[in-house]
């Protein structure tokens, strides 16, 4: 079989790695990529471009940065490249009929739930606020409906209590790149057939709001510390002392505990060298990653040398802003 003609569209780091897949492969030629426009990013807001962007510049590819792909200007640059096939990774635009049409061996995305468990923008962050046991990566034959096309493969992935999105993205990032080598490949050369998502089990991801960050110390502590693992990459889940400064909470355990639901919701019932624990609605919840104002990460230990927490202290929600 000659090299399949592919136009990738992504945009994040997790796009870039399915990026270097493909470019790997020998199977692929990659005719042209697609990604969003530079976004202003650091303390300085500095115009940056996509990790995608970069790296297909590096490799000396075409690369498109449209604010919209379907127009019909966008479509004939497009299909003056003649491609067979896109590969789609966390692009983040919907594709029209008419651009989807411009591919005669279909379009696939790299989705990062089981689907159809988790359509929308948040997939992983909200697998691992609802506690899911496992998440996984799917390959899907791109469909106007958002997330809802037939699917080609998946590869599933254990939720250890202690993963955290951080250690989520780069593992998802790998299988997605194995699927794109067996299964995208079994399918453009006939041997695989994708088979129908069933509709009654879709549960919808979508993206993130950035008041959930507010910690609720009425809520477990459980559910608590779910909420941190799924927003290890941001926005990190943040609280106030009583004197109302704000700290992240970037690392919490649930515990048991004899004295849970002793004490009103928020308050510190013990601060040692192993963490802070704070009573939740429901059980015990030990801090022990914290990140101050405008200072790094840092271990409790090291954030009550600086800043004074005494047992009995009461801890305030986070803002909604």
């Amino acid at each position: 079989m000659s090299r399949v003609r592919i136009l990738f569209m992504g945009t994040p780091d997790f796009a870039r790695q399915a990026l270097e897949s493909l470019l790997s492969d020998e199977h692929f030629e990659v005719v042209g990529v697609v990604t969003q426009p530079d976004r202003p990013a650091g303390r300085k807001m500095q115009l940056t471009p996509s990790p995608v962007k970069s790296l297909a510049l590096e490799r000396g590819l075409k690369v498109y940065t449209p604010e919209k792909v379907n127009t019909p200007e966008f479509r004939a640059e497009i299909e003056a490249l003649r491609p067979e096939s896109s590969v789609v990774v966390a692009f983040g635009q919907i594709l029209g009929d008419a651009f989807l049409a411009l591919f005669p061996q279909k379009a696939v995305n790299v989705h990062g739930s089981l689907l159809p468990k988790w359509r929308g923008a948040a997939p992983i962050q909200r697998a691992l606020m609802a506690g899911d046991p496992e998440t996984g990566v799917a390959l899907q034959i791109v469909v106007k409906k958002l997330d809802a096309g037939p699917v080609l493969g998946v590869r599933k992935l254990a939720l250890p209590i202690e993963m955290t999105a951080r250690e989520v993205y780069p593992e998802l990032a790998r299988l997605g790149c194995e699927l794109l080598h067996v299964e995208y490949m079994d399918y453009l050369r006939g041997n695989l057939t994708p088979h129908e998502q069933d509709e009654s089990q879709v549960t919808i991801a979508p993206k993130i709001d950035k008041r959930e960050s507010a910690i609720d110390w009425s809520r477990s502590a459980l559910e608590i510390q779910n909420l941190v693992r799924g927003l290890a990459l941001g926005p990190v889940p943040h609280a106030r002392r009583e004197n109302g400064a704000t700290f992240k909470v970037c690392g919490a355990v649930a515990m048991d505990s004899e004295t849970a639901g002793a004490k009103p919701v928020g308050t510190v019932l013990r601060v040692d060298e192993l963490g802070l624990d704070v009573q939740c609605g429901q059980g015990v919840l030990r801090l022990t990653l914290l990140q101050p104002e405008s200072r790094a990460k840092m271990s409790v230990a090291d954030y009550v040398r600086g800043y004074s927490v005494s047992m009995g202290e009461r801890l305030q929600n986070g803002l909604i802003q």
